[in-house]
């Protein structure tokens, strides 16, 4: 049964940024693309270098939608369903994410 979890404060993501949490131990990565509470959440580990790196990478539109870049090997992974560009087999899960009298919560 999935349930809304709190995170962290929306101040605590800086808009352009990433952060990573973990939630029922499952690294999630959350993003805050623009000065506003749009939030976008996906799995925070690259599938093509097994690290936990996603919520550092770049945030960058394309074709009116938002991706982040790995830091490692630049996959880029649309934040809005985790799909990967380069390779849909090795598309990323995406996460309900929203922001709640100021609290970020993940529901997982």
């Amino acid at each position: 049964m999935s349930q809304w979890i709190a995170v962290c404060d929306i101040e605590q993501i800086l808009p352009a940024t990433g952060v990573c949490a973990l939630v029922n131990n499952r690294q999630i990565a959350i993003f805050r693309p623009r000065h506003s509470d749009e939030l976008f959440a996906i799995d925070n580990i690259d599938p093509f270098a097994q690290a936990s790196v996603l919520s550092r990478g770049i945030i960058a539109e394309h074709d009116n939608a938002l991706w982040v870049a790995s830091p490692l090997k630049k996959q880029r992974f649309r934040l809005s369903d985790g799909y990967c560009m380069e390779d849909a087999s090795r598309s990323v899960a995406a996460w309900p994410v929203r922001v709640n009298a100021g609290k970020v919560e993940v529901c997982a």
